[in-house]
């Protein structure tokens, strides 16, 4: 009876983790220096990608087979080409180009608190001065709204699928926390009949008002200013859409909003909830799971909730007893609860 190969302990994993950040600095170059770009359009040998980016044919070949490394390009002997995932998301002329996110994701804002993330454990949540990431008219979602509009394309054009707003059946529509606005455009350009009215801090706004200009619904897309849980929504909304809010604050806080979103709800009025909602076990799927720590990091009290923690807090904000329903975005990370009243 053949015996079963003995696994050695290994400390590869630790590396790994330890040089992390060499994978977000190599990443960062490639997309500041254009080297996804410059193979879409024809470079593939380390001399002609040196060449289009204006770098060292040396510093060119080593940066593009550590991106081979790591999975962001192919190579075939001397010759180096975008994966299908670099070719859709790095390309910069791709409309699904990600490198604009880097402004945020790697960002001051964010960097800063994961800088203190030892305090932060000690203590439960950020470290960071003035309540971290939720701070009143914090400038770093200003950041967030100009630069996380095409990652959120998908998820946005989901929603909508979701609530079957393209029927044409008149919608007034609530947009909570509204950023860079997709979530709301997204409803009215798939509804000639949805008027959207925006909620956010005044400067963050002005960036969802350019978006919607851009994309041709402005006469149909309202602002209301101020911090959510103080200023008046108003009343009689066909939906309402709270997207990657509430893993800012704890249930309590939570349900206070959406007790605030009931309110402005018609009867029969659904709320859409986006979030990363990881298993019952914490700690699958790795992603949605994971962003609980980013919430350690940047929140004081944020957290990933599960669908079972989601439920609760649309029951105890007075939606129906059969409150919600789970709708996982596979293969996007997040996933949308709707609840109705």
């Amino acid at each position: 009876m053949a015996s079963t190969p003995q696994q050695h302990p290994s400390p590869q994993l630790f590396f790994e983790t330890v040089n992390g950040y060499q994978r977000t600095a190599a990443l960062r170059t490639a997309i500041e220096l254009g080297l996804f770009t410059a193979i879409a359009e024809g470079a593939r040998t380390a001399a002609e990608i040196g060449k289009k980016i204006g770098a060292a044919e040396r510093g060119a070949r080593m940066l593009a087979d550590y991106l081979t490394i790591v999975g962001f390009l192919k190579k075939r002997g001397s010759q180096y080409e975008l994966t299908p995932d670099s070719a859709i998301f790095l390309d910069r002329r791709s409309p699904a180009y990600l490198g604009g996110t880097l402004q945020f994701l790697i960002g001051p804002g964010i960097m800063d608190a994961w800088a203190g993330l030892t305090e932060a454990v000690r203590k439960g949540g950020t470290v960071q001065a003035d309540q971290g990431s939720v701070a009143p008219e914090n400038p770093m979602w200003v950041d967030f709204a100009r630069s996380m509009a095409p990652m959120m394309m998908p998820n946005a054009q989901a929603i909508a699928q979701i609530l079957r707003v393209a029927e044409g059946k008149p919608l007034k529509v609530l947009d909570i926390a509204a950023g860079h606005g997709i979530f709301g455009i997204t409803i009215a350009q798939a509804n000639p009949k949805a008027e959207i009215y925006a909620v956010d801090w005044k400067p963050v706004l002005a960036v969802a008002a350019e978006n919607a200009q851009k994309m041709g619904v402005a006469a149909r897309h309202h602002l209301i200013p101020g911090d959510a849980f103080a200023v008046e929504f108003g009343k009689d909304y066909d939906v309402a859409l709270v997207t990657n809010f509430l893993h800012h604050f704890d249930p309590p806080t939570n349900e206070k909003l959406l007790q605030k979103v009931h309110a402005a709800l018609k009867p029969g009025g659904r709320v859409a909830i986006l979030e990363f909602v990881p298993e019952d076990d914490r700690v699958s799927p790795a992603m949605a799971a994971g962003f609980s720590m980013i919430m350690l990091a940047g929140t004081p009290a944020g957290d990933a909730y599960t669908y079972k923690e989601l439920d609760r807090m649309c029951r105890n904000a007075g939606f129906s007893v059969q409150a919600s329903s789970i709708h996982p975005l596979d293969p996007l990370p997040e996933t949308v609860v709707v609840a109705t009243k």
